[in-house]
């Protein structure tokens, strides 16, 4: 069988001097009574160097591998495997381009190692979507133009002219974000993407697991020999990859989800537990604003006499008090009293669309247990449906006729045969995704202040606007400090309210609650 088709595209463009010894120059320096050790210095001792290196690895001593970063440029990966492996552990940085900015073009479509029919129904449904993603954009433009202008009067056309430069640049990419619902998970993205040696290590170990491990163990492999071209010294260290058979999910990926009797069972079993939220809270420490308070009394070292549990809360997470939380900064990690916000956590379950999870999961301090996406290639149609059009009768009637020849293009391959780890880049960014993720305040706090924003994309802000609630109804003193950046910094007296500059939504939501 041929590779992928286009190749992925690998480069690594910067990188930590010397990682090999550095990782052994760390290590040494703990036990040095003379000072700091020297890169240089290891390396006059390569015998030496070289046996602290394997001792420390194989000990798990593994934070001297931490210091090392490499920088890699990417292209012509899915957003399948950016979403399953890239962005499904909090230890990395990425840059990618947005789907919600940049028209995304009809070739840029990863398609598996197929062949014949296969590869036909393949390439045939993967023109059905990007030819649906043109139309929709089509459909929804009078609707999002309408919407636009009503909300900013002042930016629609004089006569005889254009409308505003920003109405031209907003309209066109509200319309392409919306549309973009039916493109599959095998539209490629470029992107910067940022790991320690330590991570890389684990890449490299984890690179065949599910859900495609095809295209992570091309792509890893590639990032792996990039890095040994920089320090070839690694290649004593990196451990083989540990085989698709014997990971912990393949029993489960093989016997139960390629052929999964229970799936629609489990479907609807999680969408009654949902009792009609996105994301709905399902577990909470009972004692959250107890915890809070005590742990400002003891960074402050006062009584509860002095400091009440209100007072404390207040100190905390009023931005009127705690001018912290109107920095475009997040220092809530760092400051001291504010890592207090560690201790009240929540466990929500959610539905989101491929797409809003992509987002949603790069909120790496709010974790969550998400699926094998093979458990999702069942006979019928899966899939969330952004409101815009659900409001346009038309464009909601062509939607689902697309869904039903996206599922139909994926059922033909499985009847031929077709691994679901390569039908699976044919389920559109609609395709629902279930799961529950937990966190605790401070990691809740900070993407709640981003995801409130009406800027937000749709669904995303939905479900924030449904955690929010429910924080502040379990526990009010909290929860009413909960809001978008401009309303905290509507009440630290900060201006300008709204941080965004030309990207102002239009609606003085600083002056608004929850939604």
């Amino acid at each position: 069988m041929s590779a992928f088709v286009p190749h992925a595209r690998v480069r690594l463009v910067n990188a930590f001097a010397r990682p090999y010894e550095n990782a052994v120059a760390t290590a040494r320096t703990c036990y040095s009574a003379k000072g700091i050790v020297t890169p240089d210095e290891v390396a006059r001792q390569p015998e030496v160097r070289d046996r602290i290196a394997r001792g420390i690895y194989a000990a798990g001593h593994h934070t001297t591998f931490q210091h090392a970063h490499f920088q890699f440029t990417l292209e012509n990966v899915s957003r399948h495997f950016i979403w399953d492996f890239l962005h499904s552990h909090p230890f990395y940085n990425s840059e990618q381009v947005s789907q919600r900015y940049v028209r995304v073009r009809p070739d840029a479509m990863v398609i598996p190692p197929l062949e014949g029919k296969a590869r036909e129904v393949y390439v045939q449904t993967l023109q059905v979507q990007v030819e649906a993603y043109e139309q929709l954009i089509h459909m929804l433009m009078p609707a999002v133009e309408q919407a636009y202008f009503e909300r900013f009067p002042h930016h629609r056309p004089k006569k005889g002219g254009k409308a505003h430069r920003l109405a031209r640049r907003w309209i066109p990419r509200k319309a392409q974000e919306v549309a973009r619902y039916v493109l599959p998970v095998a539209t490629t993205a470029y992107l910067y993407h940022t790991i320690s040696l330590l991570t890389l290590f684990r890449y490299y170990r984890l690179a065949r697991q599910c859900d495609v491990p095809t295209e992570t163990w091309s792509v890893v492999q590639a990032m792996v020999q990039e890095v040994l071209r920089w320090d070839p010294e690694l290649e004593r260290l990196f451990e083989e990859p540990i085989p698709l058979e014997e990971t912990l999910e393949y029993a489960y990926w093989q016997e139960g989800c390629e052929s999964n009797p229970w799936q629609k069972e489990y479907r609807e079993e999680f969408d009654r537990s949902l009792e009609g939220f996105r994301s709905r809270l399902v577990g909470y420490k009972e004692n959250n604003e107890a915890l809070l308070a005590q742990g400002v009394r003891e960074v402050l070292g006062l009584p509860r006499a002095r400091l009440s549990d209100e007072e404390a809360i207040a100190l905390v997470l009023d931005p009127r008090r705690n001018r912290y939380l109107a920095e475009a900064l997040n220092l809530t990690a760092h400051a001291k009293l504010t890592r207090v916000l560690h201790h009240p956590s929540y466990t929500f379950r959610k539905k989101l669309s491929h797409t809003a999870d992509s987002q949603d999961q790069r909120h790496r301090l709010t974790p969550g247990s998400r699926p094998l996406m093979s458990a999702y290639l069942t006979e019928e149609p899966d899939y969330i449906t952004p409101a815009l059009i659900r409001e346009e009768e038309a464009a909601r009637r062509y939607y689902a006729e697309v869904m039903e020849q996206i599922w139909a293009g994926i059922g033909t391959l499985r009847r031929m045969g077709v691994p679901g780890e390569y039908a699976s880049y044919l389920l559109p960014n609609a395709v629902a995704i279930r799961f529950t993720e937990s966190a605790d305040l401070l990691g809740l706090h900070h993407k709640l202040r981003m995801r409130l924003c009406y800027n937000a994309q749709e669904e995303i802000f939905t479900a924030s606007v449904e955690e929010a609630r429910q924080i502040a109804q379990v526990n009010p003193r909290i929860g009413q400090y909960l809001g978008p950046p401009c309303r905290l910094r509507y009440l630290a007296g900060v201006k300008p309210y709204c941080p965004e500059g030309e990207r102002y939504c239009g609606v003085r939501v600083w002056e608004l609650g929850i939604g």
